[in-house]
């Protein structure tokens, strides 16, 4: 209930029950005021995603193009709650509504309703999970999983962009903000580049919408250590691919106001139970994909752990699996492509006293980078 004295519902507006008090309307009132009101429809549209980042799209026999998942909100549901009933109802899967990709509020259509659409991610669903949905029998082609592009050929207007905003909100772990499938001026995902720029040109944007719809980047520090060998000292994490290795470090808590020296530190001391304050900065490492948040990576020398300071190392339960130390020349198979690069050229600088580095995908920024030819391996 609103809790400014102009939104209170009007006590003259209904009936009271015999020997009620004048004054402020009773509770009974206030659900009959409200329930009145006129208010626009609320639906729940999932994007289930299989492992493979394919979209499910059904192909109701009654329509001649494609649709999503969800529905719309019944009596006391939230949308989370109306989306599970959908998806247990119509597909027969029962797994947890994720994450709030985008909400979509569209004008007045057919129904003479303005209409809010939450849009959750669902999955990725696994192979099992993908292979156990239960489609109704009447339908000759009741669903399929279509590449993103595929979906958005196959689906309306007025799905299509909401289709294309949420998956952008995914990539980019945000939130996109539309009307009538438009991402809005400030959205934080979804609006294009060119049409930022634009807006951004013309004056359009107020200090917070500016803030919200400029592209993010994922911040995170690391910590190059080697024993007396000269080997280097990798973690291997308890998530992500099996058998991929990587330095001691991670995200930097910059919400938090830590810089990333401070995150060095702190993530050390959690993961291996040391606490050593980082040496010089070794290289800034930059990487980019297509769609998603650029990562920038600080990477700090850590010193030479001597035999004791090894002896000293206590991983963090549940993060780390195991550690070891190994020569530059093993990398290779251990360690991505990217961090490969940024190891040996921070090993450089740092024996060559040099640096800090400014690296792109472990290249030295001034590096063209060569695009592979085909039938080449990784490099």
């Amino acid at each position: 209930m609103p809790d400014r004295p102009s939104d209170r519902p009007p006590a003259r507006q209904y009936g009271r029950p015999p020997g009620a008090p004048s004054g402020e309307p009773s509770p009974d009132e206030v659900r009959l005021y409200y329930a009145a009101r006129p208010s626009p429809l609320v639906a729940a549209t999932a994007i289930v995603l299989d492992s493979a980042g394919r979209v499910l799209v059904l192909a109701p026999s009654n329509r001649p193009d494609g649709d999503l998942p969800g529905g719309t909100v019944e009596d006391t549901e939230t949308p989370e709650e109306a989306l599970a009933r959908q998806l247990e109802a119509e597909l027969g899967l029962s797994v947890p509504v994720g994450r709030l990709l985008a909400v979509d509020s569209r004008r007045p259509g057919s129904l003479g309703r303005s209409l809010i659409a939450h849009v959750h991610l669902v999955g990725p669903l696994s192979p099992e999970q993908a292979g156990a949905l239960s489609l109704p029998e009447h339908e000759a082609a009741p669903a399929r999983w279509l590449a993103p592009d595929e979906a958005y050929e196959a689906l309306p207007a007025r799905l299509a962009p909401r289709l294309r905003a949420a998956l952008a909100a995914l990539y980019a772990g945000s939130l996109a903000h539309l009307v009538d499938g438009v991402p809005q001026p400030g959205s934080p995902a979804g609006l294009d580049a060119e049409r930022r720029t634009a807006l951004e040109h013309a004056g359009s944007f107020d200090a917070a919408s500016h803030r919200a719809s400029r592209p993010k980047a994922i911040t995170a520090a690391s910590v190059l250590f080697t024993d007396s060998a000269g080997r280097i000292l990798l973690v291997e994490p308890s998530y992500g691919k099996s058998g991929r290795w990587n330095l001691p470090g991670g995200g930097i808590d910059s919400d938090l106001g830590e810089t990333p020296r401070a995150a060095a530190r702190r993530e050390v001391r959690e993961e291996l139970g040391l606490d050593l304050a980082p040496g010089r900065l070794l290289g800034v490492n930059w990487a980019h994909k297509p769609g998603y948040p650029a990562r920038v990576r600080f990477l700090y020398d850590g010193g030479v752990l001597d035999a004791a300071a090894l002896a000293r190392i206590r991983l963090a339960p549940f993060e780390l699996l195991r550690w070891r130390t190994v020569p530059a020349g093993e990398l290779r198979a251990l360690v991505k492509p990217s961090l490969r690069r940024q190891i040996e050229a921070c090993l450089r600088a740092r024996g060559e006293g040099t640096g800090p580095l400014e690296l792109h995908a472990g290249r030295p920024a001034d590096t063209p980078h060569k695009k592979k030819g085909k039938g080449k391996g990784k490099r």
